[in-house]
């Protein structure tokens, strides 16, 4: 039976009822590395992409099997692959269209760790990444060639949290047969870049889909909504044999193979997850569904939360700026309401005026925690240009958003009283 709502989804979303074996409700943790074969022919229609199901846990796992089925129907997709981590995710995104020589054009518009990637150790691998202001985006079909393979953003980036573009700029892919992959680990949900024609969504489960801050991990979701056999000289990766599968053309034969169109999702799999081995752990996993389960309730009490703590810091003269989607103006805000359904998000920014100030304010937090996270079921609270966004130039930052007196909140789940007398406390100290 499939289920449209996402409060349904998280707990019975995918193929899983019940373990076979036990009947068990609960998803067993299956913490094995292997699986036994049935036969030899069976094992060698598994290695040949013959058939699909378990090889090794580098690869694919039962646990993480039931994740990535009720992910990928939570955001809308054909599959999903999960991997160790949200930087994992990103990376296997890029790596998943291009080869030395080839770039994608990103939104200015980051997580820092991001930039850092896209900067310095995908440019190191011969991959280029351009930058484009979101603001406008046209500024993304202005920075595209021949060489270009895919347009990256967040649905909601912090700390500037500009709600990104996502039909404009899909349509400009579609023209140029370039897919739009959309970072959407803020707003699980609230969000669903696939209905206005992103191709990829990506998600740090560590945040808000774990929710609860004991695990790390990362998912790819295929939208099955790209055309990879249109253009072959834009998606070379996926119209050219490959000699690592026996000449397999992914875009090609995954949907023979499968009868969906699921290439992306398969090419991560086999390919990069075979190679360079960063699988989530089935314990990992199993600790992310529990999150995924309450995710949809979640997400109402942190925005719910979130606007109450917003009307607040507008009221506070020792603020001088406060940083919300729909505290930006004109196309940005309308973007905002756009995309977003049923809330904004839990991120709030505050600029204190100094970094002296944005220290002092950190270290009075008594609640609060003064950690490198977001999406927790508690509220947090960090200094991006000290911590999170520390490897930047001056410039970068003020591309992010970041002045030396922002600090990034990140609502929880508390009552909003007590996350408001906290903040109170701290700016008054």
């Amino acid at each position: 039976m499939a289920f449209k709502n996402p409060e349904t989804i998280g707990l019975h979303g995918g193929e899983y009822r019940s373990d076979p074996t036990t009947t068990s409700v609960a998803v067993p943790i299956y913490q094995t590395t292997s699986y036994q074969f049935k036969n030899a022919d069976t094992a060698a229609n598994l290695f040949g992409l013959k058939e699909f199901g378990n090889i090794y846990t580098r690869i694919m796992n039962p646990t993480c099997d039931v994740l990535e089925k009720r992910v990928a129907a939570l955001e809308g997709g054909l599959a999903a692959v999960a991997v160790g981590s949200g930087q994992a995710a990103s990376a296997f995104c890029v790596q998943n269209v291009c080869q030395a020589g080839d770039n994608i054009v990103s939104s200015t518009d980051l997580y820092g760790g991001t930039v850092n990637l896209f900067k310095n150790t995908l440019s190191m691998q011969g991959i280029e990444v351009r930058f484009a202001d979101p603001k406008d985006p046209k500024n993304f079909e202005k920075l595209t060639d021949e060489k270009t393979r895919a347009y990256y953003g967040e649905s909601c980036p912090n700390p500037y949290l500009r709600v990104f573009p996502i039909k404009e700029v899909a349509d400009i892919g579609k023209k140029h047969g370039i897919p739009l992959i959309i970072d959407n680990t803020a707003a699980p949900v609230i969000c669903k870049p696939l209905e206005h024609g992103a191709a990829v969504v990506m998600h740090s489960l560590t945040k808000y889909i774990g929710g609860h801050g004991t695990s790390i991990g990362g998912i790819i979701v295929d939208g099955g909504n790209f055309d990879w056999v249109k253009d072959p000289k834009r998606q070379p990766l996926f119209n050219e044999p490959d000699p690592s599968y026996n000449g397999a053309v992914w875009g090609r034969d995954v949907p023979k193979l499968t009868g969906a169109n699921v290439a992306f999702a398969i090419r991560s799999r086999v390919v990069l997850l075979r190679d360079l081995g960063a699988p989530l752990a089935p314990f990992n996993a199993w600790q992310i569904i529990q999150g995924l389960e309450t995710v949809a309730l979640r997400m109402k009490q942190h925005c719910a939360n979130a606007e109450k703590v917003v009307k607040f810091l507008e009221s506070q003269k020792k603020v001088k700026n406060v940083i919300y989607p729909t505290n930006h103006q004109g196309e940005i805000r309308d973007r905002a309401k756009r995309y977003m359904k049923g809330g904004y998000g839990s991120l709030v920014g505050m600029d204190l005026g100094s970094k002296e100030a944005g220290a002092k304010f950190i270290d009075n937090l008594k609640m609060l925690y003064h950690v490198a996270n977001i999406g927790d079921a508690r509220s947090l609270a960090i200094h991006p240009a000290s911590t999170t966004h520390s490897q930047l130039n001056d410039k970068q930052l003020a591309d992010a958003g970041v002045t030396p007196g922002y600090v990034r909140l990140s609502i929880g789940i508390e009552h909003h009283d007590d996350i408001i007398a906290d903040i109170e406390q701290a700016l008054a100290a």
